[in-house]
């Protein structure tokens, strides 16, 4: 067996966009239809989701049926605690991306570093798990460093604060920006593309680009995704499975009802 080629790392690396969608409802069918779709990649958010680790590894394993998507793990961690048996959890399921929310400072970064790579790299822990084909390829403890990518999350004034030490921290990948959380920490719940928090997200696109990093960010508004794009954007999110079945429900069930469809909450990004 080989250790398989990480093509989402890889392609970030090539500053290459890759476009994703949120996936919360925790499969397997509805995980299908998305793989089927055609996105370059799905997030299975075990943050906001009662998603686990055992949820999780049956989602990939349907992605995995679908070549050229790929499965990215947001695990429920935050604000400092690191969980590195929960990081080594989710590896072990063979994901080779995770999503890490709330990271506010590089120290945070670093341990997260630590607890994906393995010894000497590293603190992840050896064992024979579906991540290594039960053991099966010899040679996944020396070569997964290669392939495990780390996206981290800055959503707090903290993060902004530290962004480009965060973004500087060999073995960070990616950052992607949480617009509704930092618009929350900044005073504007509810109104993640407020005018000011414009102009905050397009500062941290420039400061992570000049690391050298990916950028990442997640809109359920077109325009604003095209413009994200030109800025540079390198993964993105264009929409959730939740928010697409509450769309296309409430507008069937109104169209037969006679009556209006609820509106979605101006500035709803999620």
């Amino acid at each position: 067996m080989q250790t398989p080629i990480n093509h989402f790392k890889k392609a970030l690396a090539e500053k290459r966009t890759q476009y994703g969608l949120w996936v919360s409802l925790m499969g397997p069918l509805n995980t299908e239809i998305c793989a089927a779709a055609g996105f370059d990649w799905l997030l299975l958010d075990a943050e906001h989701t009662p998603n686990d680790p055992m949820n999780v590894l049956q989602q990939a394993q349907v992605i995995a049926a679908y070549p050229g998507v790929h499965a990215i793990a947001r695990v429920p961690m935050g604000h400092g605690w690191m969980g590195q048996a929960l990081i080594k959890q989710y590896l072990d399921t063979g994901v080779q991306t995770l999503l890490v929310p709330m990271v506010d400072t590089p120290e945070q970064a670093r341990e997260l570093v630590r607890c994906l790579r393995y010894p000497p790299g590293g603190i992840r822990g050896m064992a024979a798990t579906r991540a290594s084909g039960w053991g099966r390829n010899p040679n996944y403890a020396k070569e997964a460093n290669r392939e495990v990518c780390l996206l981290v999350q800055a959503e707090t004034r903290e993060a902004i604060r530290n962004l480009d030490a965060i973004a500087a921290v060999e073995g960070v990948d990616g950052v992607f920006i949480g617009p509704a959380d930092l618009s929350a920490a900044f005073g504007h719940v509810g109104d993640p593309w407020h005018p000011e928090m414009q102009e905050i997200i397009a500062d941290a696109f420039r400061r992570i680009q000049a690391a050298g990093k990916a950028v990442g960010i997640l809109t359920l508004d077109e325009a604003l995704a095209r413009k994200h794009v030109e800025m540079g954007a390198t993964f993105i999110a264009l929409g959730t499975d939740s928010n697409l079945m509450v769309k296309a429900t409430s507008a069937l069930a109104a169209k037969f009802k006679g009556t209006p469809a609820p509106a979605v909450p101006k500035g709803q990004n999620y």
